[in-house]
């Protein structure tokens, strides 16, 4: 009997160690990889009608054929992780060409599927003529698009490892176009580098601008980022929607001579501009035209569309001290409701939101390059979802906070889903909400809490911190 009990504890004991390395193994499977960044090479076909330039990049007079369209394909190179796939086009305009966020499987940017050449010898362009590609893509030294946009940038990668990309695409401006419109100014000798980084567990990409000018003299010069976007979209056929909305904490904006129409739906806000109110939304653009940030962006340090239709938005963010100017364009919301097969009718005017950052508050007011000096300009290009609206942002996370008399609504979205969340919600010393949370990558996360009548102060206070404590974003509004 002795022995049978030995072995019966020996049968129990292995049985209790198999249990504790069964669930072991099964904790370690559920597990999720760590999250790795690859940056690989593919081919990108773009359609265009058929057309033909000079040795100057000039255009060919009576070269346009609308009837018939044309491959044109670019090297492109593949930044990827867990969250992103970002395809870059350095040889036509160095330029960010798409941005998937694999949670939902959306394009974030547009990109025209039949090119159209317009605006010939019109006089507007550099090179007398412009062609939209898509995507994001730096312009200088000039305003109009400058004149790099279609030109090759030198790439190359700085940094390469399973935690982060970061590659470099430069250009110097050295040279000068024959038959450029007299508006247009001479070689500036202007060297920029754009690098873009994708780290792992980031669902955002991370891009800075680096300008310098090695002359002995200070010059004039114009630098815009171009962005144009459609987020939350078909990666096969990206456009922006009807229910497009542009978000920026702005309160007013103006407009130049010839686009004044499309404040005619906003009230006035003195001395030329009008309130930023019904022209956030793509549906009340009667035209093409451009809208200002007045007098500027103000320091606001976001910007960017959000898709109501699914609620999905793509963001920039950055120091706008910095990058003070917002121009706003699109081609009007025609382009949306009238939108026709681009391959059966090739034409430019596609539905798309394109919104630039400048070191000047608009086009061809310049700004003063000193000498031998740099300009360095950081900026995150950050996807959302399940936000209505954005109203502080960092690169760490993005907040949509409003409250009422009867309680608190708060929408965010962490750039970094997979890092566990404490989120605070205080009127005064009364906490509203306290707990931790884990971040939604494909819903993004929400939070709904009452606030109880007697309270003192009229502010909210909203703070966002890691279990250990550092903080990763404070917001305040008031209760209205």
């Amino acid at each position: 009997m002795a022995m049978h009990a030995r072995s019966s504890i020996r049968v129990r004991f292995m049985v209790g160690v198999l249990s504790i390395c069964a669930s072991y193994a099964a904790v370690q499977a559920a597990e999720p990889e760590p999250d790795r960044v690859s940056l690989s090479e593919e081919t990108v076909t773009w359609n265009t009608v058929k057309y033909a330039t000079d040795a100057e990049n000039g255009f060919v007079s009576g070269s346009l054929d609308t009837r018939t369209i044309v491959d044109r394909r670019f090297r492109a190179r593949v930044l990827e992780n867990r969250y992103l796939k970002i395809v870059l086009v350095p040889e036509f305009g160095g330029r960010i060409l798409s941005i998937v966020y694999k949670p939902t499987g959306h394009e974030q940017l547009y990109r025209t599927e039949v090119g159209v050449p317009y605006g010939i010898k019109g006089g507007t362009f550099y090179y007398d003529w412009l062609m939209v590609y898509g995507g994001i893509f730096p312009t200088f030294p000039d305003a109009e698009h400058g004149k790099t946009w279609l030109k090759p940038w030198d790439f190359a990668v700085v940094n390469e490892s399973a935690g982060e990309v970061t590659v470099s695409m430069s250009f110097k401006d050295d040279f000068e176009y024959s038959a450029a419109p007299a508006k247009f100014g001479r070689s500036t000798g202007i060297e920029a580098t754009y690098y873009v980084t994708l780290k792992a567990g980031r669902a955002a990409l991370d891009a800075r601008v680096v300008l310098k000018n090695p002359q002995p003299k200070a010059i004039q010069y114009e630098y815009w980022t171009c962005t144009t976007l459609a987020p939350g979209s078909d990666p096969k056929h990206p456009k922006t929607t009807g229910s497009a909305e542009i978000i920026a904490p702005i309160d007013a904006y103006r407009t130049p001579h010839w686009s004044a129409n499309l404040s005619e739906g906003d009230e006035s806000a003195g001395e030329g501009r009008s309130r930023f109110e019904k022209l956030r939304y793509f549906r009340n653009w009667p035209t093409m035209g451009i809208a200002y940030a007045a007098p500027d962006m103000g320091g606001g340090n976001f910007w960017g569309v959000i898709n109501h239709d699914n609620e999905e938005g793509i963001i920039r963010i950055a120091d706008n001290k910095v990058t003070r100017g917002l121009k706003m364009w699109t081609w009007g919301f025609s382009s949306f409701t009238n939108e026709t097969d681009p391959r059966k009718d090739p034409n430019p005017q596609r539905p798309y939101v394109e919104l630039w950052a400048g070191v000047s508050d608009q086009f061809f007011h310049s700004a003063v390059f000193p000498a031998q000096d740099e300009v360095s300009i950081p900026e995150t290009y950050s996807p959302t979802v399940g936000m209505s609206n954005v109203t502080h942002a960092n690169d760490n996370i993005l907040v949509n906070l409003a409250a009422g008399a009867s309680g608190v609504n708060l929408q965010f979205f962490s750039i970094e889903p997979a890092t566990p969340l404490r989120v605070t919600l205080k009127r005064g010393e009364a906490v509203l909400f306290d707990d931790a949370m884990q971040a939604d990558p494909k819903n993004g996360n929400r939070i709904s809490a009452p606030i109880p009548p007697g309270g003192s102060g009229d502010q909210v206070r909203l703070t966002i911190r890691t279990p250990e404590g550092r903080e990763l974003i404070a917001a305040e509004t008031t209760i209205k």
